[in-house]
């Protein structure tokens, strides 16, 4: 098949490239590298299967593809927050141009949410048909409620046109390639750690996520794509296993130089408490469970960052 991946070049959409060609497929990666990077995708590059477009995703789109992937947004608060306005846009405007391509060329689609879509969580753990609790107008609303509109934007293109789309819901996710200044937990701590500075913990640390190693998630994209009855489905992408904030720091330490100072800092606004996905739907249908225990997922993320990211 001919594979369009939006977001091609970022640190999901980068692993998500390589297992396509590995598979044999055609893939087209677009990515404004604005946080994707090129250094992601060089040994895609040397594939004459592949082939990189350095273009915005709101850009009208003229392209013959059989699947698309879209993984194309900003990801981390930082990032997201200091270009707000471009998130939403990228998640509604390129969203469309991609639905639209995808009618077009009666291809298939997958879109790539989050769990911020749930907010913080009124039930525990999230279930897809959970209505989430998000503040609409707050500092992460510009993240939160582009994924949720998209989502929307998406089930609207099956039901109106009959596009194959599918939706999965990404939770907490890391490996190599992560960028080292995204503001993600685990990379927050192996950065500061290997640089022997104070571990910043938000909030008492208390507050729980669940980590998926990168491998895991990739091989649950791929399983939501292409496995039958997928099409119109929801899917929770992630580790079920949780554990605090503090537990993690307590890991990052133990696989580092040992026990490091920790910082405290207030709580960001409307930071969910607990994150914890429910996996029975993507266990049943795509008969997938994540195989990287955090231990083991960090100490290969941590020697990738000891070689230079």
């Amino acid at each position: 098949m001919k594979i369009l991946v939006a977001g091609g070049a970022g640190f999901i959409g980068s692993h998500l490239c390589d297992r396509l060609l590995k598979l044999k497929h055609h893939v087209v990666c677009l990515d404004n590298l604005k946080t994707g990077r090129q250094a992601n995708i060089q040994g895609a590059l040397k594939s004459p299967r592949f082939k990189f477009l350095r273009r915005d995703v709101r850009s009208a789109l003229n392209l013959k593809v059989d699947f698309i992937f879209n993984l194309a947004s900003y990801a981390s608060p930082p990032y997201y927050q200091a270009w707000s306005i471009e998130t939403m846009l990228t998640n509604a405007l390129g969203s469309h141009r991609l639905l639209e391509l995808a009618r077009k060329q009666k291809a298939g689609y997958l879109f790539a949410s989050t769990s911020e879509v749930y907010g913080d969580p009124l039930r525990h753990p999230q279930k897809e048909g959970d209505w989430g609790n998000v503040n609409p107008v707050g500092e992460r609303s510009c993240y939160d409620e582009a994924k949720r509109f998209a989502e929307a934007l998406t089930m609207e293109y099956l039901r109106k046109h009959q596009v194959d789309v599918r939706l999965v819901r990404i939770f907490n996710t890391y490996g190599p390639r992560l960028q080292k200044d995204d503001g993600r937990v685990i990379s927050n701590f192996i950065n500061q750690a290997l640089e022997h500075k104070p571990l910043t913990v938000y909030g008492s640390g208390h507050q729980t996520r669940s980590f998926c190693y990168v491998d895991d998630m990739v091989e649950g994209i791929i399983r939501a794509a292409f496995r039958t009855k997928t099409s119109g489905q929801i899917f929770n992408l992630g580790n079920p296993v949780e554990f605090s904030i503090l537990e993690a720091v307590k890991l990052v330490q133990s696989l580092v130089d040992g026990p490091l100072k920790i910082v405290y800092q207030p709580l960001p606004p409307d930071d969910p408490r607990r994150r914890k996905p429910d996996i029975s739907r993507a266990h049943a249908v795509l008969n997938w469970f994540p195989k990287v225990q955090l231990k083991q997922g960090l100490i290969r993320t941590i020697e990738w960052f000891r070689n230079g990211g």
